[in-house]
């Protein structure tokens, strides 16, 4: 009997095959047998055969050659596709496909000069012995050796050696005998329906057959393949519908071939090459930031457009306040630009944060929700990118980085031709010098020097070419697009010097403006029309003069995209109380977010037990609080909840778009383990027999394991340099969830008036649910001043301030159970203010409301007082009264423009008087021409160009809260002319403020009047 095995080496991950010789016998073996040792040893055969698919007869012929299926080419030197294969050569082929062992030393044929030595008798031999083959004339015992093979008996063999199901009754023009086996190779895709069958078969054709029957023994091939859960997952699909799910220990690098080994169900092993292409984004690969105003984020792919530019999902640590985003034409880069004023800027070199929240992939496939560290590293000084000539009365400098308006205002700073210039400059934050003066057509050198970025870097001195022609054309509007229903972009094909009116389909439908280089971003009062509106822009200006009006035409593009929530956390309220804090990614419509059938509160699946919460529909009982600045919404269960795993259950909010959508029912888990954060309050008391000391924590306590608030030894007295234990007696017991109470003997915590003992109280060693331990430095310890241990009464933690007209901020050192708002009034002179209302924030911070017309504060609080009534009713949760106080107030209401008048000094010079809500003062260091430059004003004259006015001087006018700016008209004034003021002074320069202590700023304001409706100054 003959033997036929193989051995399998695994070397460099090529795999090896090796074959052993048995007996020299010749026996007929099962088919079935030979197949199986047949498609076993295709297993292993040369990898590279089925990489990828052969498409071409060419293709195929060099995978069957590099397999060692053929040895290559004809006589000629040629693959010779289109000449007859000899029936030897293809007995040849058939053995080298089906993986059959040669015979040797045998022949059992008698065709002339055939032997056991002839070339091809190993190979007629083995296809005999498997009964593929029998010869031409078995009666005769001739095998035909030289004779051609036609189509069809290739057909049948294939058909036999792949074990191909037979159909019966076929019908094809195959010869009546061979019918039924081509039908069944048509079928496996070895030769098309359309082949003659009864031909002699060509080299390319018996190539084509070897090709698809060797892949068939090899077993199913990789058809398609996916990338799934962030690269960490690949699902192939095999040629037999076989689906293996690959998990793998390391997710794959974003588009880069990788190869993957993986088995499917047989056990047998492949190695296939893998790309996980990515275009939509799934990691925030890089945060920069390169100088201290633009912070730099890089996506590892594309990312949505209105979300990755909604600065409202960004955060930068210290609460530096974003002027807006921009993200890149690829999609995949976006820079954030933090506002003009000098605390919004970053600091060099120290590290801090950025959390990127609610950006969206260009797929919708991932929100990222992420806090990176990263550190600011501003060491390249400012220099000029472009100049760009504005006809010849303009040129624009654009700088490489942003640079302080102070420094960009000043027209020494800009040399033409080697000679100072006379110049207005117009400053577009955050980069951008528009210098105004006559510049000649022509080849020109500017020279900047001592312009400064925001870390104090300053320019170097340099030229740059610029070109002046003469610009005699008025801009034309290049594009225009929609925000919202009340937004509107218009970008012009030039840099915009002024407008003098903006409104869409009627004049009543006017909106207030910002210019910005090119683009004028208009904000309308009222909705435009869901169709198409006709935006019309009156009086464009350019920098040469050239004036126009023009009309462009947008459709808003409604807002489809459904609220989804972000977060959601559990919190407590000053008594303890639990409730939910959901964010949400979008603003809401505030009766939907507040409505309590839109939420069911559960845990393990069932209702929560509370006298909150409807036992019937889980529905909370109070109604939920929606904040609309945080995009938050407060859901409130009204009593304490055990810690553990909850579900909030939310439905049917909507956002606040003109066609509201909403929100598609979602389940979110919430584990309730800490508190609302809080600052930390000590308090004492003495009683008959013992001394207390309360300890509050800004969050739960453990009460058990390393973190336990009640073990005695985390707290130590601190006696000037000593340290000193509690008394051997003492005890530390929990009085609600974050407080504790030290119960030591008399007099070992107190002095007799009540006072603390000691210099200090330290805390060591006490964590949160979460193992979080509480710390004021950098370890896990808390220190508490003696002198900050007070009475059982709840004391200020900081200064009251006005953080509105209408709201006064108080924030205590405990947690508040109760606020009662007549416990408050307000001082202002001999006027006093009692507020209407008082809401309470995080437990222990209290707005005073004054929202009525007939207690609304006064503007400019300079010297205000809050004071406490007599009878205080407002409490902490442990009962103790807040202490009376006479605090006086921190102004941080910034003042506003409220009125306007006008007198006359001459034909073209007039004095414009702007009243504010406050008395204010102009900062004396203050410049001159950086005062002016504040100030833009435009009119209608009698060329109606609506030329820009000469700003001649800024000055207090003649009242505490009046300034008098003189304005020189280019000519005599109309009587319906349009009258435009702008102030912008609110950034890095403190030109006019308030005279409260902190100097509030005027904020910036923009007036638009006719001519002949503004009030006459006597």
């Amino acid at each position: 009997m003959r033997e036929m095995s193989y051995e399998t080496s695994t070397q460099n991950s090529q795999q090896t095959k090796v074959f052993r010789g048995g007996e020299k016998k010749v026996m007929k073996k099962r088919l079935a047998l030979l197949l199986s040792v047949a498609m076993a040893f295709s297993m292993f055969a040369n990898v590279a055969f089925g990489a990828e698919a052969a498409k071409t007869t060419e293709e195929k012929f060099e995978a069957l050659k590099k397999a060692g299926i053929v040895n290559g080419l004809d006589s000629k030197g040629t693959p010779g596709l289109d000449k007859n294969m000899t029936r030897a050569a293809f007995a040849k082929t058939v053995v080298k496909v089906f993986g059959l062992k040669e015979v040797t030393g045998v022949h059992t044929y008698k065709d002339k000069n055939y032997g056991p030595n002839h070339w091809a008798a190993p190979f007629v031999e083995a296809v005999t012995a498997e009964n593929l083959m029998n010869g031409k004339d078995p009666q005769k015992k001739l095998f035909d050796l030289n004779g051609n093979i036609t189509v069809q008996e290739v057909a049948k063999v294939i058909a036999v050696g792949l074990k191909l199901e037979l159909p019966k009754g076929s019908e094809n023009t195959a010869s009546a005998w061979a019918k039924d086996y081509v039908a069944a190779v048509v079928k496996a895709g070895v030769f098309p329906e359309s082949t003659n069958w009864k031909a002699v078969a060509t080299r390319g054709q018996v190539f084509d057959a070897a090709y698809a029957a060797y892949n068939q023994l090899q077993g199913p091939k990789v058809d398609t393949y996916k990338v799934l859960d962030g690269g960490k997952t690949v699902e192939f699909t095999m040629s037999d519908k076989e689906v293996v799910a690959h998990k793998l220990e390391k997710a794959l690098e974003s588009n880069k071939e990788t190869e993957v080994k993986f088995k499917v169900k047989s056990g047998k092993e492949y190695t296939h090459k893998v790309t996980y292409t990515v275009t939509a984004a799934q990691k925030v690969e890089s945060v920069k930031a390169e100088n201290l105003k633009q912070i730099v984020v890089t996506f590892d792919g594309t990312v949505d457009v209105k979300s990755a530019e909604n600065k409202e999902n960004y955060e930068v640590k210290d609460s530096k306040e974003i002027e807006k985003v921009t993200l890149s034409a690829d999609k995949k880069v976006a820079t954030i630009l933090l506002k003009q004023d000098d605390k919004s800027s970053l600091v060099n070199q120290k590290e801090t944060e950025l959390k990127v929240k609610n950006v969206k992939n260009e797929d919708s496939s991932k929100t990222f929700d992420q806090t990176i560290k990263f550190t600011p590293i501003d060491a390249q000084i400012p220099t000029v990118k472009e100049v760009v000539g504005l006809g010849t009365k303009a040129f624009k400098v654009v700088f490489s980085e942003p640079v302080k308006p102070g420094s960009a205002h000043s027209s020494a700073n800009y040399k033409v031709d080697g000679k100072t210039i006379g110049a207005q400059v117009n400053f577009v934050y955050p980069n951008v010098a528009i210098v105004i003066t006559d510049v000649a057509v022509g080849e020109h050198k500017l020279t900047v020097s001592n312009i400064e970025d925001f870390s104090g870097l300053k320019t170097v001195p340099a030229d740059t070419t610029f070109t002046v022609t003469e610009d005699t054309a008025a801009p034309e509007v290049s594009s225009a697009k929609t925000n919202d229903l009340k937004e509107v972009t218009i970008e012009f094909n030039e840099t915009i010097r002024s407008i003098d009116k903006v409104y869409f389909n009627n004049t009543s439908n006017s909106g207030t403006y910002k210019i910005e280089d090119n683009k004028l971003k208009v904000t309308f009062s009222n909705t435009l029309s869901m169709g198409e509106n006709n935006i019309t822009i009156e009086g464009v200006t350019d920098y040469s003069g050239n004036k126009v009006n023009r009309d462009t035409k947008v459709t808003p593009t409604l807002d489809t995209e459904r609220p989804t929530v972000l977060k959601v956390e559990a919190k407590t309220d000053a008594n303890g109380k639990h409730y939910f804090q959901v964010d949400f990614s979008e603003k809401l419509k505030k009766d939907s977010a507040e409505k309590k059938e839109n939420y069911v509160i559960k845990k393990d699946g069932k209702i929560v037990k509370s006298d909150a919460v409807n036992s019937t529909t889980g529905h909370p009982s109070l109604a939920p609080k929606y904040e609309d600045d945080k995009k938050r919404v407060n859901v409130y269960v009204g009593a304490k909840l055990d810690n553990g795993d909850y579900t909030l259950e939310i439905s049917n909010v909507q956002d606040a778009a003109h066609v509201a959508n909403t929100i598609f029912p979602v389940t979110q888990t919430v584990k309730v383990s800490e508190t609302n954060k809080g600052s930390l309050h000590v308090w004492r008391q003495a009683v008959s027999d013992a001394d207390h000391i309360y300890v509050q924590f800004p969050r739960n306590v453990r009460t058990d394991g390393d973190g336990s608030a009640t073990a005695t030894h985390k707290y130590v007295l601190i006696d000037g340099t000593n340290r000193v234990t509690l008394h051997k007696d003492a005890k530390v017991t929990l009085q609600n969830s974050s407080t504790v109470r030290i119960e030591a003997p008399k007099d070992s915590l107190l002095n007799k008036d009540g006072s603390f003992k000691f210099t200090a109280l330290e805390v060591r060693g006490v964590s949160d649910f979460e193992d979080k331990y509480f710390a004021n430095d950098a370890g896990y310890t808390m220190v508490v001043a003696g002198s900050d241990i007070t009475d059982s009464v709840v004391a200020l933690k900081e200064e009251p301030k006005a953080t509105s007209k209408e709201e006064v901020k108080l924030v205590f050192k405990g947690q508040l159970g109760n606020i009662n708002h007549r416990d408050f009034e307000v001082k202002v002179g001999s006027d006093t203010y009692v507020p209407n209302n008082a809401r309470l924030v995080d437990g222990n911070t209290v707005y005073l409301q004054f929202t009525t017309s007939e207690n609304k504060l006064p503007t400019g609080l300079v010297n205000a007082t809050v004071v406490t009534t007599n009878s205080i009713s407002s409490y902490d949760v442990f009962g103790n009264k807040i202490g009376a106080f006479n605090k006086q107030i921190v102004d941080e209401v910034q003042p506003e423009q409220k009125g306007l008048a006008v007198k006359s000094v001459s034909a073209t010079t007039y004095e414009f008087y702007i009243t504010t809500t406050e008395d204010i003062e102009i900062v004396s260091s203050v410049g001159e021409a950086t005062l002016k430059q504040l100030f833009t004003v435009n009119a209608d004259t009698v060329k109606g160009t609506g030329e820009k006015a000469e700003v001649t001087k800024v000055e207090a006018g003649t009242t505490a809260n009046e300034i008098k700016i003189t304005v020189v008209l280019p000519a005599a004034i109309k009587a319906d002319a349009q009258i435009n003021i702008k102030f912008e002074g609110t950034g890095g320069i403190e030109a006019i403020v308030d005279k409260a202590a902190k100097k509030n700023k005027l904020k910036n304001f923009g007036i638009s009047s006719y001519f002949n409706n503004i009030n006459v100054k006597n």
